[in-house]
């Protein structure tokens, strides 16, 4: 599947914690080949950003850790 189109088609989804306040958002979609895909939540006809899924789990893991506090 062309990139473009798995994204389009693509179940994204936010964190519950992000609220309905129109802040600073991102939301989050799995895709094909173990990979995760990232995107401005204001913006969702612009670009994402596709990592492998391990690297996803890696940064969220950090956060989660205060590792970029």
């Amino acid at each position: 599947m062309e990139m473009t189109n798995e994204l389009a088609s693509a179940k994204w989804r936010k964190s519950s914690l992000s609220g309905g306040d129109g802040g600073n958002c991102v939301e989050v979609a799995d895709l094909s080949g173990n990979r995760t895909a990232v995107r401005d939540s204001k913006d969702s006809s612009g670009p994402a950003l596709v990592f492998a899924r391990a690297e996803w789990a890696a940064f969220v893991g950090g956060v989660r850790h205060g590792e970029f506090d």
